[in-house]
């Protein structure tokens, strides 16, 4: 698995993620009417779970299912990426605008670089910050079509906001165990947040707060959900993890602007007539992800990466 996203260029593992993550909002809504959010989200984390584990154990084998003594805290980030961003956010786009969505999701790159400041003293370059701010400011005029000022603060946005917040400290806490793969780390977190993500979706239906959905409204909704399972989260999050190691969660989070402009994309192939700002909301965003690319290539392209060390454990078993 390492040797095959080997052979995949550093940008290309990001976009992947971006990407199948900004199809997935506009499909996954076609399928609220069958499946609510937080089943849907249940679904999608524990057939990604199940994809995952049988992944592990086929290519790492049953070794790889050690926490190495730490399974706490390992299951804490899980728990924080996987439940904490999707539950907080669900509930947020519930007491707010997506367009507000959308850009709280857009200050991802920023939240991972005062993140890392604050937790390893990595001190954000000034250009880098400048490129995360024109990505921002074109997603503000891609969502909102020109007017920032129908961007309103409130409850909402907050919970969004700290669902942002769980998935950085998330993506940042894959440093603490460089020599899992990307598919260990990946499944070793899924497992607890999939576990999460369904309690509080059970606990949920119990109460009346939503209904879980019946056998009819599956099979209405399973071409959503395959894509959402098999992209939206195996695809997605495989190579969001992978491109943490290769290129750093700086780089990576960066790539979070895709989201915005790939759905626009969809928009347009849909009949859409976007606006001026759009079309300059869109620009920006590609502009800024190809210029910070291309700036993290020549100033430091060592400390972006997460060095992969071999595991101790997995090497004296196949000895």
């Amino acid at each position: 698995m390492n040797s095959f996203f080997a052979r995949i260029p550093n940008p290309v593992l990001p976009m992947i993620a971006g990407i199948s993550w900004g199809a997935m909002f506009p499909i996954a809504a076609n399928a609220f009417d069958h499946v609510d959010p937080f089943n849907m989200s249940a679904i999608r984390y524990v057939g990604a779970g199940i994809i995952f584990v049988g992944l592990l154990f086929l290519i790492e084998g049953r070794q790889s299912f050690s926490y190495e003594g730490h399974p706490w805290r390992t299951s804490w980030f899980g728990t924080f990426g996987f439940a904490g961003f999707n539950l907080l956010a669900y509930v947020g786009l519930s007491h707010t605008e997506p367009q507000n969505a959308a850009v709280l999701m857009a200050t991802m790159p920023l939240v991972a670089v005062l993140v890392r400041w604050w937790r390893d003293g990595t001190r954000p370059h000034p250009v880098t910050l400048v490129f995360i701010f024109t990505a921002i400011i074109g997603v503000a005029l891609l969502v909102t079509k020109g007017h920032p000022s129908e961007i309103s603060g409130g409850f909402g946005d907050l919970l969004v906001l700290a669902g942002v917040i769980c998935w950085v400290f998330y993506t940042t806490s894959a440093a603490e165990t460089p020599h899992w793969s990307p598919l260990r780390f990946t499944t070793l977190t899924v497992i607890p947040g999939a576990m999460a993500i369904l309690l509080v979706t059970i606990a949920a239906d119990l109460i009346g707060q939503q209904h879980a959905p019946s056998a009819t409204d599956l099979g209405a909704a399973a071409p959503a959900l395959a894509f959402i399972i098999l992209f939206g989260a195996v695809a997605a999050v495989l190579s969001w993890n992978a491109s943490v190691r290769r290129i750093g969660p700086d780089n990576t989070t960066l790539f979070i602007t895709l989201v915005p402009i790939t759905a626009f994309v969809i928009a347009l192939a849909e009949g859409a007539q976007p606006t001026a700002a759009e079309f300059v909301g869109a620009g920006m965003i590609l502009a800024s992800l190809v210029a910070a690319n291309l700036y993290g290539r020549r100033v430091a392209p060592a400390p972006a990466r997460v060095a992969v060390r071999p595991d101790p454990a997995a090497a004296a078993q196949r000895a």
